[in-house]
C-alpha cells in the first residue's frame, strides 16, 4: 500500500475526518483531499511530517505501511472512539474498564518509581 491508502486507513482507524486532520496538521482540507484522490499527488516531506505528527504515526508508516522497529505499541485511537465505546457499555462493565485502567496506571507508576530507585542505587 502507498501513502494514499495508508492515510485513508489511518483516518478510518482513528475515526478522524479530513477537516479534523486539516485542523490538527495546519494543512488545508483541499490539499489533504488531493492526497486521498486516486490520482492525487504525494506530499512534500515537510507536509508528510505534519500529517504524520497530527495522526501520531511516523512518515515511514504513512509511506510504507510499516512501523519503525523501535515503535512497538499501536497508536491510540481518537478519544471520541474511546468515549463512544465506554458509553456503549453498561454501568457494571464501564466500572470494570475504568478499574482496569486505574490499576494499570498505578502499576506503571510503581514500575517507573522502582526503576528510578534501581538506577539511583547504581549511581
Amino acid at each position: 500500500m502507498g501513502f494514499r491508502e495508508n492515510l485513508k486507513a489511518e483516518l478510518a482507524y482513528k475515526d478522524i475526518l479530513v477537516k479534523e486532520l486539516a485542523a490538527l496538521s495546519g494543512i488545508s482540507r483541499r490539499t489533504i483531499d488531493n492526497y486521498l484522490r486516486e490520482d492525487g499527488s504525494m506530499p512534500l516531506a515537510d507536509v508528510a511530517v505534519r500529517i504524520a505528527e497530527a495522526l501520531g504515526v511516523t512518515v515511514e508508516y504513512l509511506i510504507t505501511g510499516r512501523e519503525q522497529q523501535e515503535q512497538r505499541s499501536p497508536p491510540l485511537p481518537n478519544p471520541r472512539v474511546i468515549l463512544k465505546s465506554l458509553e456503549a457499555l453498561n454501568t457494571r462493565d464501564r466500572k470494570i474498564v475504568l478499574s482496569v485502567i486505574k490499576t494499570l496506571s498505578e502499576t506503571k507508576d510503581v514500575e517507573t518509581k522502582a526503576q528510578g530507585e534501581t538506577y539511583s542505587e547504581l549511581g
